[in-house]
């Protein structure tokens, strides 16, 4: 397991998000030119309802938690990253951040109305045990969103190539742990494509899956009903 294969053990990847964690929103801007904003609100406004419990999991500094609370949500952020929930807690005080591990939710069965993850499930050991998890803390017929970087066909493919392949790991050599951003497009090239990610999400207990695309392709939204 290391950076160069997108896989890393999960002591690893909580090491590596503590270490970017000063620079990670920042990141997040540049990379998206200011986009992953909307495309978070668009998440949140796809599952949650006023006064829905929402639990936003992989919550990392919390922007996608915090697009959840403006959608009208009591929000909870889970996150095994201290140094990320640290950053987190500076920015609202109206949600509940809990330090914990995505694979055992530390939440009671149909816990949460809503869940929502943001360019987190990328980066869990056993995606089908992450998704199984949320399904197991969503009520039934609660709502899910899950927002991640795809890799997109047609014209966009050799740009985005340049962008994630190229340019990212280059920033990344400036910042501090910028080895995260060799691991970054790794992770995205071994992670399943959106047809495949939809089809796992329906086999550990969601129905209604749907996708769809932000920026050409290279951003994709799932969202699901638990069964």
């Amino acid at each position: 397991m290391t950076v160069e294969t997108g896989r890393l053990a999960p002591d690893a990847v909580r090491t590596m998000f503590d270490r970017i964690a000063p620079v990670y929103d920042a990141m997040n801007r540049a990379m998206t030119a200011g986009l992953d904003r909307r495309w978070r609100a668009e998440t949140a406004r796809a599952v949650v309802s006023p006064g829905d419990r929402v639990l936003d999991s992989c919550c990392g500094t919390g922007d996608l938690a915090i697009a959840c609370l403006h959608a009208g949500g009591r929000v909870t952020g889970l996150d095994f990253s201290q140094r990320m929930l640290e950053r987190a807690r500076r920015k609202s005080d109206e949600i509940e951040w809990v330090e914990g591990d995505a694979l055992a939710l530390p939440f009671a069965d149909g816990s949460f109305d809503a869940a929502t993850v943001g360019f987190g499930v990328r980066n869990l050991e056993d995606l089908e045990k992450g998704l199984a998890e949320l399904r197991r803390v969503l009520r039934p017929g609660g709502r899910l969103a899950i927002l991640e970087i795809t890799t997109p066909r047609g014209l966009l493919r050799p740009f985005y190539k340049l962008w994630l392949d190229g340019l990212v790991p280059l920033a990344g050599k400036l910042l501090p742990g910028g080895s995260a951003y060799t691991y970054l497009p790794a992770s995205v090239r071994r992670f399943p494509e959106a047809k495949e990610l939809a089809e796992l999400m329906e086999s550990t207990g969601f129905e209604q899956v749907r996708y769809r695309f932000f920026a050409g392709g290279i951003v994709a939204l799932h969202t699901g009903v638990a069964e």
